[in-house]
């Protein structure tokens, strides 16, 4: 069996659905639905069984033999870059995530996790994940530090030679539909052409920048899937690295991209940035990937062009069809 939390959400329902196509239906998801739109991400997979995550270490102690699991696949978390709620999120994002990686150990099993971009802050100190092992990053909100904190546990007791981990960048794609305000720009700039027939983007408040020439590293959910998958089928393969695809686009660039693939013309409105979030706003962001190379990933990332295309003409435009 392989365990896989979180796999109700964005990218755990696109994973389980190639495990699926890949002939695994022996899976257990954890995950908490509750009144969230999540459930509809599970219709048309095949999985063993559902547990709440609430309800799981429990079980996992006390109900499941180590010799009938394959793996641990941890992607489950609270995302929100918005939550306050420090304690809430020790809890749920370290404190658990704990739990579960000690467990693995124990069992000698696979432990595969996902961090987070986050973690580098702003980016003043770069994006290598060559720097694992110090203490330069400096996230920008609670979720972000809630994956730092997990990431430097893993490192300092160096349980990171023991598993592999992913920090995801600005994922995207299919089945991020439940997410409201956390869900990529693409998926709301696609929303907002359609009600308004424009797109508004933040004006720069930094010199350095032109209006819409900030950039992020935007990776489509399938690339992601790919990783993982790969991870899955190579467990010596250890360590903490990021998940992007190398190449940073500017909004200017989702723009185009989005407006083509729409067949409409391109209409923005530069609107301000609002004044809370000027001082903390990140103006770029780019994984450094040649340690995933290095461990032995060499399959090409879909070009954005390729990808926003696909995300929109496939699945978007076809009353956001679930994969």
């Amino acid at each position: 069996m392989i365990i896989l939390t979180g796999g109700a959400g964005f990218i755990g329902s696109v994973l389980l659905k190639r495990l699926n196509d890949e002939g695994h239906t022996d899976i257990l998801i954890v995950d908490s639905l509750d009144t969230s739109e999540k459930w509809k991400n599970l219709v048309g997979k095949k999985f063993e069984d559902y547990c709440h995550k609430d309800d799981f270490l429990e079980f996992l102690e006390e109900d499941i033999e180590k010799e009938d699991i394959e793996a641990i696949i941890h992607l489950g978390a609270c995302t929100s870059t918005t939550e306050h709620d420090m304690d809430y999120l020790i809890a749920n994002n370290y404190h658990f995530s704990q739990e579960l990686a000690e467990w693995c150990f124990w069992a000698e099993k696979p432990f595969i996790y996902a961090s987070s971009a986050s973690i580098y802050g702003d980016g003043s100190n770069g994006f290598s994940d060559e720097n694992s092992h110090n203490d330069s990053y400096r996230p920008l909100n609670a979720y972000g530090f809630s994956k730092y904190l997990f990431d430097q546990w893993l490192i300092q007791h160096k349980f990171d030679e023991l598993c592999i981990g992913f920090r995801f960048f600005n994922v995207f794609g299919p089945n991020e539909y439940h997410k409201g305000e956390m869900a990529s720009l693409i998926y709301k700039a696609y929303n907002q052409v359609l009600d308004t027939g424009e797109l508004q983007l933040f004006r720069s408040a930094n010199p350095q920048y032109s209006d819409g020439e900030f950039t992020r590293d935007f990776i489509y959910v399938k690339d992601c899937v790919d990783v993982l998958m790969w991870s899955l089928s190579n467990p010596d393969s250890k360590g903490i690295f990021n998940l992007g695809t190398g190449k940073a686009h500017s909004w200017n660039k989702l723009a185009e991209a989005l407006f083509s693939s729409l067949g409409r013309e391109q209409k923005i409105q530069y609107v301000a940035m609002p004044e809370e979030i000027r001082s903390s706003y990140q103006y770029f962001t780019q994984a450094e990937m040649q340690r995933l190379r290095d461990a032995g990933y060499s399959k090409a990332f879909t070009e954005f062009e390729l990808a926003v295309k696909d995300y929109v003409q496939v699945y978007l435009m076809q009353k956001q069809q679930y994969l």
